[in-house]
């Protein structure tokens, strides 16, 4: 198991700047203001050798009880808690300051392993700061610059001692990257039974847990569902809007499988938004989704369903990812009836391109039709690995074909010639046509919709792709 590592220290001093270093690449939301950072995020991170996993935490502040910036704070005392070694961040170009004191008493006080990072050294503006630092009590301060990547190796050199101090290894090796492998060594890609290369990587991706980006407006509830989900309360909640900002990742165990599930920040109307600390928000909460398999989109069953919520639909379809709704607040809804004809209404008229798409009643907050909403999950993810093959799928196109012939272009009938699968995930069909430009739009909807009826792909994104000339195929055929 890798040694763990918790970033703390008060707001602003440069924690999640050191946390995106030390995990290679920008994972943290990071801005000037203070407090950005709410949640504890984590991470695999790598220091040459070393190999450990880092906490990213919320500054430490005095609040008060019950307050946001005091649940803040008891995430970030129960990352310590977990941690093998705490990394405490002052900024040294300010110096100790009465909050710094506070904070270093108490993690002393908790036992920690502490060491002492002098952030924002580079220069001489910080040469003050770094000789303060000795006055916390805990031992020699690291002078680093987290920005400009200046005092890893006495970095490196002090998480190597403390970590034999507390007798935790932090030398795995890495593994073995693909890189690596002998590069003459030629494998022939395995056939489908139309002699047709299978997509290995699709097939070793399938393997690997599945991953649920839990998206929505704010306050929708996404928080308080995976800590029901985890059974811990894991991710800050309240009656706050906007408390998740950074999309956190977390293993996640449903009747024996791995998952793994993203929350997000909520995502209102780009126009509406003018902070820049927002806009980074909604920013990695797309890219949460451009990183998911499935999305699982929270929607308020006590309201009309927001155009905002629809927007959201929308972008999950445009970046192929599968989908299931989730009507949340199930519990609070008095004429469920109606609830469920008013919501499958408007998606009927404002969503079409995801007609068929799941939406399961349920209740973050009680626990209530997570069940459903994990059996929806797994049945979309398998539509959206679906793999047709090249056979069946033109066996499927001359039927289509006899029943609807491609229009006529100038005297002249449009051939369509073959058809084949190119990818999953979601499914993606090539189309050779004689005269691509001219197949009109309402052609292809027709031959998708045929695709989901016949072949059972309602509610996932199915992507058509047209190419022009003769079958690719047809030379093997003609051997035969």
């Amino acid at each position: 198991m890798k040694a763990t590592l918790a970033i703390v220290g008060r707001p602003n001093v440069g924690k999640s700047t050191l946390f995106n270093r030390l995990v290679g690449r920008q994972h943290a939301i990071v801005d000037d203001q203070p407090g950005v950072t709410r949640d504890r995020r984590e991470g695999d991170a790598s220091l040459a050798e070393l190999r450990f996993r880092v906490i990213d935490t919320a500054g430490l502040e005095e609040a008060a009880s019950g307050s946001l910036e005091d649940r803040m704070r008891r995430q970030t005392e129960r990352a310590i808690d977990e941690a093998d070694v705490t990394l405490l961040v002052i900024d040294a170009r300010v110096g100790i300051t009465p909050a710094d004191k506070f904070f270093a008493d108490q993690i002393r006080r908790a036992g920690a392993h502490v060491v002492v990072l002098a952030n924002k050294c580079e220069g001489r503006a910080g040469a003050s700061g770094l000789a303060e630092a000795w006055g916390l009590g805990l031992g020699d301060p690291v002078p680093i610059s987290a920005v400009h990547g200046e005092g890893l190796v006495d970095l490196h050199d002090a998480i190597l001692v403390a970590a034999e101090a507390v007798g935790v290894d932090v030398l795995d090796a890495p593994a073995e990257s693909p890189d690596d492998a002998n590069d003459d060594d030629e494998v022939e890609a395995p056939l489908d039974e139309d002699g047709n290369p299978i997509d290995v990587w699709q097939d070793e991706m399938s393997a690997l847990p599945m991953r649920i980006a839990i998206v929505g407006r704010p306050n929708m509830g996404k928080s308080t569902l995976i800590n029901k989900l985890i059974d811990e309360d894991r991710l800050l909640t309240g009656p706050e809007a906007g408390i998740t900002r950074d999309a956190i990742e977390l293993p996640f165990e449903w009747k024996g499988k791995p998952y793994k599930l993203v929350d997000t920040a909520g995502m209102r109307r780009r126009a509406r938004i003018s902070d820049k600390v927002e806009q980074l928000m909604v920013s990695d909460a797309l890219r949460a989704i451009q990183y998911a398999h499935l999305c699982v989109l929270l929607i308020d069953s006590t309201e009309e369903l927001h155009k905002q919520d629809l927007a959201i639909a929308r972008w999950i379809a445009e970046e192929g990812r599968a989908i299931v709704i989730g009507a949340n607040k199930w519990d609070a809804v008095r004429d469920k009836q109606a609830a469920v004809q008013r919501i499958d209404d408007r998606l009927e008229t404002s969503l079409a391109q995801l007609r068929g798409v799941p939406v399961v009643s349920m209740s973050g907050l009680y626990g209530r039709g997570f069940d459903k909403m994990m059996k929806a999950a797994n049945e979309m993810y398998g539509f959206w690995n679906t793999r047709i093959s090249t056979g069946r799928i033109n066996r499927w196109l001359e039927g289509m074909l006899e029943a609807h012939p491609p229009p006529l272009v100038e005297g002249r009938r449009l051939r369509i010639r073959y058809m084949t699968q190119i990818k999953t995930r979601p499914p993606t069909f090539a189309l050779f046509v004689s005269r691509p430009a001219d197949l009109p739009e309402s052609y292809l909807r027709y031959l998708i919709t045929g695709l989901r009826t016949d072949f059972g792909l309602w509610g996932i994104p199915v992507r058509m792709v047209m190419r022009k000339g003769e079958n690719p195929y047809a030379h093997k055929a003609r051997r035969r």
